[in-house]
């Protein structure tokens, strides 16, 4: 192979040629395919030699010769190839004016306008260059619609894909038999599967019914390897039995149920994807790297994501500055554990990210507030002070150790003061930076809107509470078992609000079941309310059976309900509602001014003898915390804030 570099459209880096087999991130089938292709060291990007060879940015076409066809990246919806009627996983060609869509196969290599088929039909078949809708002539009988191929005598359509694919093929994975096409639903003594991938048959596919063996388009066009040498991985040449057979793979320690890599020297078996694990990554449950481990060695360890024991006589991810740190292959490699990026070779970069200078004993120069400095009051004078508010977490100080400024009113609670400014976290596969800017954003794990310091990754923004939240995750409420987060997408019955919810953390105990979501993870458990002279406490478990009964909350004078959190007074004789005494403006710095749209806004506590009215819902402003938004108007939550900025966009 020559060491010529090309520039590939989909990826704006030279490639270099790479003899090397390889997961492709080219296409949308990154995770099955392998192959040799070209590569660029720079970016750790790597195309399968097809995608790279056949794509070209624009192309024209001769049965769309209306418009030229774009290059494009795997569908995100289910889309079928217009010429041979398969359905697209990778990178294809389309012309979305048109709804025409083509493999780069197909595009590159279209059909013959005419093709003779006696096999198949008497007659010579010619190629429509017109879409049409048709009944498929040959053994499928399907409906189809694209550009058929026509018998002008019989008028009979066929499909590209029935013509183009021939009756029976020889396979490197079967040679002791020929492959017959087979059309339609796959017979149920198959499984449905592909012997050598696993995936499931489509209504296309060769067939073997001799040995029970399918093989699906894919693994025709580019079988797998039927042996691999990658000394990284093994240190022997490793050969593929391609049949269904039962076996504990050593790369993952997982079943796998079909066409493994075998060592018979080593009595080693292995996935195919488990071979070519990266060596090198990042994860968001770590904050140090972990490397690929051939075999953990004889630790009780358990896995850093999933939780579950690991078999330590497997490979599996490892960190060389926390022995007892592990995680399983698959865990480590799921797309919401690590951004796809391999780190062998790469240098890992050496960051300061402590947030402040150490001036004297007690006094520090925070990155945050460099005008002046901040001194540590410890004394525990401040009891509950609603006007002292950290400016990092926008909760009061109460109870807590804090800094406070010399000059002004800047605090910080001594916790939110040590955060560090660079830090991963388990719903964001990068890493996030702590930001000090004051504009209102909604953060993504609670919902909650806020001013305050935020963790950021691009458009992914963690208020400072969620985005302290790390694993393992212990709350007073569950003091018992510490919580998880399991994968993003899951959703649950949260235990403080009794409302559906994702994402959420878990506690894994057998028969335990509880969970909280990120909001009521990060309530305040103290908090002073105009009602009661003293501060109230969030109440849950063995608490709320205290205060059992019915209650109605003070401050909204409705019925609480008691399979939801509450907050009461130091004698239980009252229940007031989460989200009345919290207020929906609690992620809002008081009075910092919060500049939107050409418009200045502020929090303020509401503390006057009555209540003012909110200006665009006209009830009275229940919360702690009220926003004015013009002189003599006031909202009592962001929703009513965003009515009436509409209203007032609507008259400039």
């Amino acid at each position: 192979m020559n060491n010529s570099k090309l520039l590939l459209p989909i990826h704006k880096k030279l490639l270099t040629p790479w003899n090397d087999l390889r997961k492709g991130d080219c296409c949308g089938r990154k995770f099955e395919v392998v192959s040799d292709g070209y590569y660029s060291e720079e970016t750790d990007f790597f195309a399968h030699k097809k995608c790279a060879e056949y794509s070209f940015e624009r192309v024209s076409h001769p049965y769309h010769s209306i418009h030229p066809l774009s290059l494009a990246s795997a569908p995100e919806i289910s889309v079928r190839c217009t010429l041979c009627g398969m359905r697209i996983w990778d990178v294809y060609y389309s012309c979305q004016l048109c709804d025409v869509y083509m493999h780069l196969y197909c595009a590159k290599y279209p059909p013959p306008e005419v093709v003779d088929i006696s096999d198949k039909h008497s007659h010579k078949l010619k190629l429509l260059k017109a879409w049409i809708e048709f009944t498929c002539g040959a053994n499928c009988g399907e409906e189809g619609d694209g550009f058929p191929y026509r018998c002008g005598e019989c008028e009979l359509s066929f499909h590209v894909g029935c013509v183009r694919h021939t009756s029976e093929v020889n396979h490197s994975c079967h040679p002791s038999h020929p492959l017959k096409l087979f059309r339609g639903a796959p017979p149920d003594y198959t499984g449905g599967k592909c012997t050598l991938c696993g995936k499931g048959l489509e209504e296309l596919f060769y067939h073997c019914s001799t040995c029970n063996f399918s093989v699906d388009l894919d693994c025709i066009h580019q079988p797998p390897p039927t042996h691999l040498l990658n000394l990284k991985g093994h240190g022997h040449k490793l050969t593929l039995v391609p049949r269904v057979m039962s076996f504990t793979c050593n790369g993952c320690g997982l079943k796998g149920d079909r066409s493994p890599y075998v060592c018979v020297q080593c009595n080693f078996v292995i996935h195919l994807d488990c071979f070519l694990f990266p060596r090198l990554i990042n994860i968001n449950r770590h904050d140090h790297r972990v490397s690929f481990t051939p075999v953990l060695g004889v630790l009780d360890l358990v896995c850093g994501v999933c939780r579950k024991k690991m078999d330590w006589s497997c490979a599996g991810y490892s960190c060389v500055s926390c022995p007892n740190y592990a995680v399983h292959s698959t865990c480590a490699t799921r797309d919401d554990v690590w951004n796809g990026k391999e780190l062998e070779g790469v240098a890992e970069e050496v960051e300061d990210t402590d947030p402040y200078k150490l001036i004297e004993e007690g006094v520090i120069q925070h990155f945050s507030h460099e005008e002046h400095h901040l001194r540590l009051n410890k004394d525990g004078v401040v009891l509950y002070d609603v006007n002292k508010r950290c400016n990092a977490c926008t909760h009061p100080i109460v109870l807590q150790s804090f800094y406070s400024c010399t000059v002004c009113d800047f605090f910080l609670h001594e916790s939110c003061a040590q955060l560090p400014r660079k830090r991963r976290h388990v719903l964001h596969n990068d890493q996030l930076t702590l930001d000090t800017g004051n504009s209102l954003f909604e953060c993504v794990a609670c919902g909650v809107f806020c001013n305050g310091f935020r963790y950021v990754d691009g458009h992914k923004i963690f208020d400072l509470r969620c985005g302290s939240i790390v694993e393992p995750f212990k709350h007073p409420s569950h003091p018992q078992h510490p919580l998880f987060l399991l994968t993003e997408e899951e959703t649950a019955i949260c235990s403080g609000c009794n409302e559906l919810a994702s994402p959420v953390l878990k506690c894994i105990e057998d028969n335990c079941g509880f969970v909280l979501d990120f909001k009521c993870a990060t309530l305040p458990q103290v908090v002073k309310h105009r009602v009661n002279a003293y501060p109230l406490s969030l109440c849950y478990g063995e608490k709320a059976k205290e205060a059992n009964g019915k209650y109605w909350c003070e401050i909204c004078e409705k019925e609480t309900n008691a399979k939801t959190w509450f907050y009461t007074c130091r004698d239980h004789c009252a229940s007031l509602h989460v989200n009345c005494v919290v207020g929906d403006l609690s992620g809002l710095v008081l009075g910092r001014p919060l500049n939107q749209d050409r418009i200045t806004y502020e929090v303020v506590l509401s503390t006057s003898m009555t209540r003012p009215r909110c200006s665009a819902c006209f009830r009275t402003c229940l919360y702690p915390s009220i926003m004015i938004t013009l002189p003599g108007e006031y909202s009592c939550s962001i929703a009513c804030t965003l009515k009436i900025w509409r209203k007032i966009f609507m008259y400039w």
